[in-house]
């Protein structure tokens, strides 16, 4: 029998009125709120004695978790499981969609509460290496998946939890940044790691591409007709992921422990969690730009989620293909963060993630009309490009309307914007694949989540005149 080669929020520190506390969580909360009533003073003083080598090794770990998303999530695994596990493209989209839907639904349920309570206690990094663990082990466990239809389940509940361990884990570590980093240079850091993350994912589809996959005899023996030599490269994502991330774990400083125990840290984290809800409320532009982000960050997920699955499905790409189509993506990707960067400043953020939805949404539509794997690969690359400058500028964004005593809120809930429907994407994908037995109509929702994120994104103010207003307001 013949296989195939083979062919992305922390709670509030704010005294909720509705628990009483301890006299140590009390005085933990209240020194948060001093610092931010200072805007960060005390803070900043820290931050300028900032580590480069701290900071280089929490960067790291952007490489580390990005093999997981590249190999597993998005090219490898997924067509790998599509074409020799599941019993039928179309039928191997709606599972998968279904799978990578739940796993987003719980994240987006769970993620605001785990991390205020564990923002309650103090440390990330143990947050981070539970979570880290949980990743590692389904990914390696996906070795045991063989090429046969009863390994189905298997397959999507590994898939389940090394996405559950693997989101949850890069909550935290965003988390840590502004700990990390002084104000003036946050903004590079988070630029560096970001590359790093397309960097850590583009080497290590390089690695298994030309190690394992392309290769007429795989190594350590390995039996290709039991497509072991894809297998591999599920194992080489777990190790990738456990060796990275160790330097982070090793070097980069984390915030003392607070002494608070468990369950002092879930009642108080529950309430300053309600307590943050209530007061995003009387910022609206904030809650239209999160919103918006809300709409277009799902249709990106997705578009990572089933690019590998439309490529196999529709254009018959074999996993080598898939493989190159995986690198040069990343490629195009990390060339667009970097060229586009200027504009955040020359042109301002909104104007930026404007003119990035306009390519996102020509490039995917170009991409679900041809019939040509040529004109595939052009445009597939090309919306590469606009996939870093759409999410890097979403941030800056963040970063000018924020007021300054609520940055740390605003941003934990804009990681919470990205979760809230990460399931929506992948579902619609899913479902609407299987009622029209098409793969092109099912990505078509693709199209239609760029377009409303354009439009609620069009009416949102620049963020020059938010602050503007916001001045003209103060007393």
């Amino acid at each position: 029998m013949h296989f195939p080669s083979i062919p992305f929020i922390i709670g509030v520190r704010r005294k909720p009125d509705t628990f009483e506390y301890t006299q140590q969580s009390l005085l933990y909360s209240a020194g948060f709120r001093i610092m931010a009533i200072c805007n960060g003073s005390s803070i900043m003083k820290t931050k300028k004695q900032e580590s480069t080598v701290s900071l280089f090794s929490w960067a790291l770990y952007d490489w580390a978790n990005s093999a997981f998303f590249a190999v597993i999530q998005t090219f490898v695994f997924a067509t790998y499981f599509m074409q020799s596990v599941a019993e039928n493209d179309t039928l191997g989209s709606t599972q998968w969609g279904n799978t990578i839907g739940a796993a987003g639904l719980v994240i987006a349920i769970c993620a605001p509460f785990v991390g205020a309570v564990a923002d309650q206690m103090g440390r990330r990094k143990p947050w981070i290496g539970w979570f880290t663990l949980l990743a590692i082990g389904a990914t390696a466990a996906l070795w045991f998946v063989a090429p046969s239809q009863q390994f189905v389940w298997l397959a999507l509940a590994l898939v389940f939890f090394g996405t559950i361990g693997s989101e949850f884990a890069i909550i935290f570590y965003n988390a840590m940044l502004p700990d990390l980093a002084s104000e003036e240079r946050m903004g590079r850091w988070s630029g560096w790691a970001w590359g790093l993350g397309y960097a850590g994912g583009l080497a290590c589809l390089v690695v298994a591409l030309f190690l394992f996959v392309d290769v007429e005899q795989p190594p350590f023996g390995l039996d290709k007709a039991a497509a072991e030599h894809v297998r591999a490269t599920f194992v080489l994502v777990a190790v990738w992921y456990a060796l990275f991330s160790i330097p982070m774990f090793m070097v980069t400083s984390d915030r003392p422990s607070t002494g608070i125990n468990l369950s002092e840290a879930v009642k108080s984290g529950w309430g300053q969690l309600k307590n943050t809800v209530k007061e995003v409320r009387k910022y609206r532009h904030i809650v239209r730009f999160l919103v918006a982000r809300m709409v277009f960050i799902d249709a990106l997920a997705t578009v990572f989620a089933f690019g590998g699955i439309y490529a196999a499905g529709t254009f018959n790409l074999g996993e080598r293909e898939v493989l190159m189509f995986g690198i040069g993506l990343n490629l195009t990707a990390g060339l667009g963060a970097a060229t586009f960067a200027w504009l955040d400043d020359k042109l301002g953020s909104r104007t930026t993630m404007l003119l990035s939805l306009v390519g996102l949404i020509a490039c995917t539509t170009a991409v679900l009309l041809v019939y040509e794997v040529l004109f595939f690969w052009v445009f597939g690359l090309l919306l590469g490009i606009f996939v870093g400058p759409v999410q890097a500028a979403s941030r800056t964004y963040m970063g000018h309307v924020s007021p300054p005593d609520l940055q740390n809120q605003m941003f934990g809930l804009m990681a919470l914007s990205g979760k809230v429907t990460a399931f929506m994407g992948p579902l619609l994908v899913g479902w609407l694949t299987y009622i029209a037995d098409s793969q092109r109509i099912g990505m078509s929702i693709i199209v239609v989540l760029f377009v409303l994120g354009f439009i609620l994104l069009f009416r949102l103010p620049d963020a020059e005149e938010v602050k503007r207003n916001r001045r003209s307001s103060t007393p």
